[in-house]
This record gives structure tokens, C-alpha cells and sequence, in this order.
């Protein structure tokens, strides 16, 4: 695996939520740069360091709700 995707949200109670796409890995943060941090950290920790994505893409999501009617 050469790359790994993660999809950010902001959560309600204030920073963001990171979650992986094709892993089970989600973290949290109160900055972005905490945020990259985090992720790098919690990238490393599944992988054996030969298996570790050279890449990672943080994709920011603002959800957004309203009514059709």
C-alpha cells in the first residue's frame, strides 16, 4: 500500500474527525496541524514499517442538510 485516504469532518464538540477509507482508522483533533500529527500516528501504528503508506490524503467534508419541501 502505497497511499492511504482519509475523509474530515468537524465535529460537534469542536476540531475535526479523520476517518479512513479502506482501514479502520479513525482519529481525532482539535487543529489541522494536530490533526496531521494524529493521523501520522495513528497511520504508523497497524503497519509493519515495510507495509506503511508513503502517502496520506486528508479529504475535508463539510456536510450540509436542508429541505427539498
Amino acid at each position: 500500500m502505497n497511499e492511504i485516504i482519509f475523509l474530515v469532518e468537524e465535529s460537534d464538540e469542536g476540531g475535526y474527525i479523520a476517518k479512513a477509507l479502506a482501514e479502520s482508522i479513525v482519529t481525532q483533533a482539535e487543529t489541522k496541524e494536530e490533526l496531521r500529527e494524529q493521523v501520522k500516528s495513528a497511520v504508523q501504528c497497524p503497519f509493519e514499517e515495510e507495509n506503511c503508506p508513503d502517502i496520506v490524503h486528508l479529504h475535508f467534508v463539510k456536510g450540509e442538510t436542508f429541505a427539498i419541501r
